[in-house]
């Protein structure tokens, strides 16, 4: 799984780095190499929150022999199930 950092450096030099894939998720910076480091984890987190968020509404008593899940990382977390 691939994402799109912007990095800006702010009025007092630090960097600034946000991932536009997932809103919200954005972290800072003394240097280039901290704020990259930084933003990893954030994406790390943000992804650990929505996925937790997302398996909570997920209710299957049961199923035969195959269960497919989609969930929806960047709107609204949701997810929608069949079975078969």
């Amino acid at each position: 799984m691939k994402f799109n950092i912007i990095i800006e450096k702010d009025d007092e030099g630090r960097y600034v780095a946000e991932c536009p894939d997932l809103p919200g998720c954005l972290s800072e910076g003394e240097t280039l190499e901290d704020a990259l480091e930084n933003v990893n984890e954030a994406i790390i987190g943000c992804l650990k929150s929505r996925l937790k968020s997302a398996g909570e509404g997920l209710k299957i008593s049961s199923f035969e022999r195959r269960l497919d899940i989609s969930i929806d990382l960047q709107g609204n977390s949701y997810v929608q199930a069949s079975t078969s």
